[in-house]
């Protein structure tokens, strides 16, 4: 067993597509040994570019978490109501129809895989209530919903991103951990498959500002036994080519048995290590997530760069 790996987050094709680069760049994937499976984004087709491409590429050992984060922030940008938690109608309808969409994808994986390689499916609770309108109520109607359908196997799992703090540029602004954890619990006692909830490191630290803020939401979630993952994505508070406060998923800092880092990275080898111990989730559970999800700076960093960044991040939390 193994970590998940938000591989697209590092990929060398950073704003074009060349198939043969990202083979030579799967191919390094599956000769790694600690990493059990991808973190894939859905944007609302199998894969971005090429679902053939996909399936001809991926290791038959891997299995999957689907993350719908990019296919929600590009429907936001053309509709700032579109979310499964959105108060207008409209908005939430068109995301519980991308949230369809995910479901015929992991179906479609699943059937070229022939087993039930999708363990979860990461859903975030849009939109950003600085624009828009959302509530737990509307979370709520839309789980409902998507708990009727048919996942294979795959269990839905909120991915908790920073919500609306007063005085604070949200990077996300969606709704709290207290609101998602209150909707999950009422559904979990009538749900035949329960819902859980996963830390993303760097976007618990957006919200709060503080390196405990990771700390606080692994604490809430354990507290009610809702806690199914935790993803390692950095921040920085300093501005960089990162950003200051962004979602970038930054590196880990360097150290010197972690070569290569980012310098002004919040996330450091010691604060992974504590949150793993606190969360006291192993990633040799098959039933767990815990991975790492990194982007690289500057954007021309070679690919075997780009594999050395993966390998040694794993390495600081193996």
């Amino acid at each position: 067993m193994g970590f998940y790996v938000g591989a697209y987050a590092t990929s060398p094709n950073v704003s074009l597509w060349d198939a043969e680069l990202e083979s030579k760049y799967y191919s390094q994937l599956k000769a790694m040994i600690n990493i059990k499976g991808l973190e894939h984004p859905f944007v609302g087709t199998l894969h971005a570019h090429d679902d053939d491409w996909f399936l001809a590429n991926i290791s038959r050992d891997w299995d999957f978490v689907f993350t719908c984060v990019p296919g929600i922030m590009g429907a936001l940008g053309e509709n700032p109501h579109f979310g499964i938690a959105s108060d207008n109608e409209q908005g939430r309808q068109a995301a519980l129809a991308f949230m369809r969409k995910a479901r015929d994808a992991i179906a479609k994986l699943n059937a070229h895989a022939q087993r039930e390689v999708v363990k979860y499916l990461q859903i975030q609770t849009a939109p950003n209530r600085s624009k828009a309108s959302g509530s737990a109520a509307s979370l709520k109607a839309s789980l409902l919903t998507m708990l009727e359908w048919d996942w294979q196997g795959t269990k839905l799992v909120i991915e908790h991103c920073d919500t609306l703090i007063e005085g604070q540029t949200p990077s996300k602004g969606f709704l709290t951990l207290n609101d998602e954890i209150a909707v999950v619990e009422t559904l979990n006692k009538i749900a035949k498959k329960p819902v859980g909830i996963l830390v993303n490191w760097g976007r618990s630290v957006i919200e709060t500002r503080s390196v405990d803020g990771a700390v606080d939401h692994i604490r809430a979630l354990k507290k009610h036994n809702l806690l199914s993952g935790l993803m390692f994505s950095g921040v920085s508070d300093q501005d960089t080519e990162y950003g200051k406060w962004q979602d970038s998923h930054m590196p880990p800092a360097p150290t010197n048995d972690l070569r290569f880092g980012a310098p002004t990275s919040l996330m450091t080898k010691e604060e992974m290590l504590r949150c793993l111990k606190i969360s006291e989730l192993d990633h040799n559970d098959p039933d767990a997530i815990v991975g790492i999800k990194i982007g690289i700076r500057p954007r021309d960093t070679t690919l075997d760069d780009r594999v050395d960044y993966i390998r040694d991040a794993l390495n600081a939390i193996s």
